[in-house]
């Protein structure tokens, strides 16, 4: 396989020599690097790859050229290659045309020139920027060959898994490609039957395999090194990766228990554009991509397909016990297991789950999606931000919402890029009343809460962002939870002054110390947390802190 290319552009030929020399030396050896002198040069050279079918990985583009700016070329650029990363070369007064192709083209980076020494200023920005490209381009060209039919809701469910697990692979579908029924045709019957089937790179094969089958076949790992660790982290959500970073990194022996995969709800989201040290936004998968990196660095387990289904309290050590059943024991217990969104009790929806019917925006499922009419139901960030990203691949995208608007409850960043997007709407005063279809999704009736009138529209996808269920049925009769089953925390379980009944410690409760000396609770699953991803980062690195309080006074 021919190596993908890094395409560099500038009109002052010293200028693009001096970027394509830096480039290969920090990377001819696995990328060809492409140098054009004009943005026109640059764009029929794209066109030239395209067409001979190339991986571009990146994309470097002088801002100031004459004839076509560096915006005008990546805007025509990303349309032949749109999943290359976009760095834009500016001068110190071109901030505002950086900030501008932020929103017009979702650049990933812009780079002030001069840039030398590029050891320090050059090469950290492009060896992220392609660590993140190889991470999804190897997914979409080798790897795990899974084939199912499109509205499969087990194959809705593991391609959701590999994905944001990072696993590589390519989905074929038995009904569009020919390639499927070739690769069946070569499995023994019962095989061909049991959809999906995994094939791996080694010939072997699954059929209807389980998310910890797969994990084991791929090396990840499904079970605790050792029987006990200094600090256990439920969950592998934003909050519950900071514990574990800052944690390791202090010497604690530090485990992460995590069902699904790493990232929580924030690392599906497809943009997170106001977390603090990203001006150009990161995806979700980026971010739980790099904190998970960052914890294992630093000696963290990552304990995947395992969910807490129980725990006790043998003082001062908690015992959590797992699916598989078996036992972890810890001195501190960190509680990140984060928040679900809320089943939605309307007609159909079950039946549909998974086959048009999804819980939150799959990225996975943006095919589906391609010249369709798509609805989301929820009027906060997560709907917001499915909807800025289903609309790259959508004919319309309505969000319908109960109130009389989404102002209330999303942020106005998202509120100002929906309005400047012609093929999203919002429809407000509306209630998803049905979800209709054979095998899968075909139409939704909405009600107007105002009138009561119904309306029945063809929709092929529809994506459910409301609700926040916290994940804590297995803390029931252990620590101390709201009537919604968040876990209370600190000073808010002093009651006219005392302690939590069975407290037997002589100081009160840390600030995010639950009912249960030891126990923390950190991120969405705390109750009155701020429902931010920096907030949930930020209560995972203080809990660290009180673990270390904790830890003194045993």
């Amino acid at each position: 396989m021919e190596n993908p290319v890094i395409l560099a552009v500038d009109d002052d030929p010293e200028v693009v020599a001096a970027v394509a020399r830096d480039l290969r030396l920090g990377y001819g050896e696995h990328y060809q690097i492409v140098r054009a002198e004009s943005g026109q040069a640059a764009l029929e050279a794209a066109q030239q790859l395209r067409l001979q079918n190339r991986a571009v990985a990146l994309f470097v583009a002088d801002q100031r050229m004459p004839q076509m700016s560096g915006i005008e070329f990546l805007e025509q650029a990303i349309a032949l290659f749109p999943e290359a990363k976009r760095v834009l070369l500016t001068a110190y007064a071109d901030t505002e045309a950086a900030i501008r192709a932020i929103n017009k083209v979702r650049l990933d980076y812009y780079l002030l020139k001069p840039w030398h020494p590029p050891e320090q200023n050059f090469y950290p920005v492009i060896d992220d920027l392609l660590d993140a490209w190889q991470a999804s381009y190897r997914s979409s060209l080798q790897g795990i060959r899974l084939i199912d039919h499109r509205w499969s809701p087990v194959g809705h469910q593991l391609r959701g898994f590999m994905a944001r697990n990072h696993i590589p692979y390519t989905w074929l579908d038995v009904e569009r490609q020919r390639e499927a029924a070739v690769l069946l045709s070569a499995l023994d019957s019962a095989q061909q039957h049991q959809l999906p089937v995994l094939i791996f790179d080694d010939g072997s094969v699954l059929s209807r395999p389980t998310t910890a089958q797969i994990a084991e076949k791929v090396g990840l790992k499904t079970r605790a090194i050792t029987p006990f660790y200094d600090m256990l982290i439920v969950g592998g959500g934003p909050a519950g990766l900071a514990a574990a970073v800052y944690g390791a990194s202090e010497g604690l022996r530090s485990a992460v228990i995590e069902r699904e995969a790493p990232g929580g709800q924030a690392g599906a989201s497809s943009r997170i554009e106001n977390y603090l040290g990203f001006p150009t936004g990161v995806s979700g998968a980026e971010l739980s991509r790099r904190a998970l990196t960052q914890a294992q660095r630093f000696g963290a387990e990552i304990i995947l397909t395992q969910e807490v289904v129980g725990v006790r309290i043998d003082d001062p050590c908690k015992v959590v016990k797992l699916s598989d059943g078996a036992e972890v024991s810890c001195h501190a217990l960190v509680v990140a297991s984060g928040v679900s969104y809320g089943k939605l009790e309307v007609p159909g929806v079950d039946q549909f789950t998974g086959a048009g019917v999804y819980y939150g925006v799959a990225m996975t499922e943006a095919a589906i999606c391609a010249n369709q009419d798509i609805y989301i139901i929820g009027a906060g960030n997560s709907a917001g931000q499915g909807a800025i990203y289903l609309c790259q691949h959508a004919r319309t995208v309505t969000i319908v919402c109960r109130g009389p608007c989404v102002s209330a409850s999303m942020s106005q960043y998202l509120i100002d890029q929906i309005n400047d997007t012609p093929n999203i709407r919002v429809r407000p005063c509306t209630v998803l009343a049905s979800v209709n279809g054979q095998g899968h999704l075909a139409e939704i009736t909405l009600r107007d809460v105002n009138t009561g009138q119904d309306e029945t529209v063809a929709a092929i996808g529809l994506f459910i962002c409301i609700g926040a269920v916290p994940c804590t049925d297995w803390l029931a009769g252990v620590v101390e939870r709201d009537e919604h089953g968040f876990v209370v925390t600190g000073r808010s379980l002093l009651r006219d002054g005392k302690r939590p009944a069975g407290w037997h410690l002589a100081r009160d409760p840390f600030l995010l110390e639950a009912s249960v000396p030891g126990v923390f609770a950190a991120g969405d699953v705390r109750a009155d947390s701020v429902k931010r991803v920096a907030a949930a980062v930020g209560e995972g690195a203080i809990t660290v802190h009180l673990v270390h309080q904790y830890l003194a006074d045993l």
